[in-house]
């Protein structure tokens, strides 16, 4: 058990070419080897016409098969991963709750205790959604919390980049939409570097 553990975390993250996409799976073509990727309709809307993506990874590791999950943010894959640590919810329930609501959706449902919300998702009984209430509230409003400061420190680097952009001639209704881009798939980016990153787009 102590290797499944340690392997689940060797494929962390996934960038390459976009070769293929459907609502439930994409193929990305890392230097020539085409990698099959589940995703949430979540992560499905969120991926634009750039063919070079970046995809946050969960490795599910079975006798059977190994498969791979995506998520657009790690802050989808970290709701994921909480999901599957409830009895009673597999992968398979864990995405198509990412397909019916947003993350933050199920955040905001748990940490209020909406019952209703979480049980209405096909799939999920009473007892395992009461289930998801009980564990899972706590984690979820760390979570939340740390998201909330996340969002924060990213407007104000938002703002800084579009300034510099404005300076630099580009329009901001023109320059919004490639930061925003460029902040979901690299949430950890330095005002230089979305400036630049946008740049490349603009």
């Amino acid at each position: 058990m102590h290797n499944q553990k340690t392997n689940k975390k060797m494929i962390t993250q996934i960038k390459g070419r976009l070769e293929e996409k459907s609502p439930t799976h994409v193929v990305i073509d890392c230097q020539g080897i085409g990698y099959e990727v589940h995703i949430s309709l979540h992560t499905y809307s969120q991926l634009g016409q750039d063919e070079n993506i970046k995809l946050f990874t969960h490795l599910q590791i079975r006798e059977d098969s190994h498969t791979l999950f995506g998520f657009f943010t790690p802050m989808e894959r970290s709701v994921f991963r909480l999901l599957l640590s409830v009895s009673g919810i597999g992968a398979s329930t864990a995405r198509t709750m990412l397909s019916s609501l947003e993350p933050q959706q199920i955040q905001r449902a748990i940490v209020n205790e909406d019952l209703a919300t979480i049980k209405s998702i096909k799939g999920i009984g009473l007892k395992t959604a009461q289930r998801v209430l009980i564990e899972l509230k706590d984690k979820m409003m760390s979570l939340f919390e740390g998201e909330e400061i996340q969002s924060f420190a990213n407007n104000t680097i938002k703002e800084e980049a579009l300034s510099a952009l404005e300076v630099l001639g580009y329009s901001r209704k023109q320059s919004e939409k490639v930061i925003d881009n460029a902040i979901q798939a690299t949430p950890e980016s330095s005002v230089e570097e979305l400036i630049k990153a946008a740049l490349n787009k603009l």
